[in-house]
């Protein structure tokens, strides 16, 4: 905030809506987290786990809505506190997403680990940890408001493409040279793509931080890589 308000309980109010989209980042770090880790340790329990916890952000996304709205109505904000208002609520609906592509990752956990395990299976733990970072990042730039640093979050977004491009190459190839890993090489593109939208995802809140904070959207074209060109069925980048 740039300011304490006249009313102490709207300075409040606002407070606790950070926290929410805090609790909701938390949460949803936590899912990508232990998707990863099951599927790096071909852990059924905790993939189901994951798949389970999925109502908790649903939730929490629920509740930032209404609290949203309560004070679009009662406070009738302007200028900075109806960016961060509003930026809550589209940053909400990215950490929804966020968590229901983890559960997607654990989803396919399930199916691989009736599978004989293939070799590049430690290729996706790989852009799991880079997009890890990318959305530890981004949730601290947001409970800080901090543009510098969302905009360098901002930034890899590419580099997140560039990896996945890679992947995607690697597992091609891997299913040309011997047809019995198509399967399991399959669900693996499906868990990378699924990783590679979690870095978009972080990449729209960001962009939605430059913009609760500085006022005005990031002037420059976002940075892209080559995995919409190696997989023309996905849709553009998230804005």
């Amino acid at each position: 905030m740039t300011g304490e308000h006249t009313v102490r309980s709207y300075d409040e109010e606002l407070s606790h809506l950070t926290n929410l989209i805090a609790r909701m980042g938390g949460l949803a770090e936590a899912q990508l987290d232990s998707a990863l880790q099951a599927l790096v340790k071909r852990d059924s329990d905790l993939a189901g786990k994951v798949i389970a916890s999925d109502v908790k952000v649903d939730e929490l996304e629920q509740e930032v809505h209404g609290f949203t709205v309560r004070l679009l109505a009662l406070r009738q904000p302007v200028a900075h506190d109806l960016r961060m208002i509003v930026g809550a609520l589209k940053v909400s609906g990215d950490l929804e997403r966020i968590a229901d592509y983890a559960a997607n990752v654990a989803k396919r956990t399930l199916v691989l680990n009736q599978l004989p395990p293939v070799k590049p299976t430690s290729g996706v733990p790989r852009l799991g940890r880079l997009v890890q970072e990318i959305v530890k990042d981004v949730l601290d730039a947001y409970v800080e408001q901090d543009n510098e640093r969302a905009v360098k979050v901002w930034r890899q977004d590419e580099e997140v493409d560039d990896m996945y491009t890679g992947l995607f190459r690697e597992l091609i190839t891997y299913m040309m040279e011997d047809p019995r890993n198509i399967t399991p090489c399959i669900h693996l593109l499906f868990i990378a793509k699924n990783i590679e939208r979690i870095g978009d995802h972080a990449t729209n809140i960001a962009e939605t931080i430059h913009f609760l904070v500085q006022g005005t959207p990031i002037r420059e074209l976002r940075p892209k890589g080559a995995s919409v060109l190696l997989d023309p069925t996905q849709p553009a980048k998230d804005h």
